[in-house]
């Protein structure tokens, strides 16, 4: 039986050498935990599936980089960073084909509104979750990672791959357009 290697070999065989044993281990070693962080962000389980197998291909064609130096010797985090960024992504294209279908529908049943699209429109529009839901994927990316996952700002910078002082500047965006939405 061979040796369990480092995660780093792993990257160094895969991204180096394209060695897809060493992937074919990373991603048994990292994929269903990917899966389950990203379920905790994203409750489309499909769309979660798709950003895991699409950052795993990153790492394959070597379009993600891995560099191994002190910011981002940390596979996990690495794979997170790649992962989050893509769901980013997802989120931002399907909630503009969620809109679209939105007002798609409305247009069709214009004079139709139910007591249950009422009741919806009114959870949308008091509460928090209503109030989450409208601001941006960044903004909502940042309040996870500090609010949710209680990160420190550095450890949220490292994790969303953004400059520490971009996560403070969109926490405060984010809680003062979280107030304006609750007041």
């Amino acid at each position: 039986m061979s040796e369990m290697r480092s995660d780093g070999e792993l990257l160094r065989a895969v991204t180096a050498d394209g060695d897809r044993r060493a992937f074919e281990e990373l991603y048994r070693r990292y994929a269903p935990w990917l899966t389950a962080r990203m379920r905790t962000r994203c409750a489309d389980a499909a769309l979660v599936d798709d950003v895991v197998q699409e950052t795993f291909l990153a790492v394959w064609r070597g379009t993600a980089r891995w560099r191994e130096d002190a910011a981002s010797a940390d596979a996990a985090g690495w794979l997170w960073r790649i992962a989050s960024r893509r769901l980013v992504d997802a989120l931002r294209g399907a909630g503009a084909r969620g809109r679209l279908r939105q007002a798609l529908a409305r247009l069709r049943h214009r004079d139709e509104v139910s007591a249950e699209e009422r009741v919806l429109a009114g959870v949308e529009h008091g509460d928090l979750a209503g109030a989450l839901v409208r601001l941006s994927p960044e903004l909502r990316a940042v309040l996870q990672a500090t609010v949710v996952d209680g990160l420190t700002t550095r450890e949220a910078a490292v994790l969303l791959g953004i400059p520490p002082g971009t996560v403070k500047t969109r926490a405060l965006r984010a809680r003062r357009q979280l107030r304006e939405a609750l007041a």
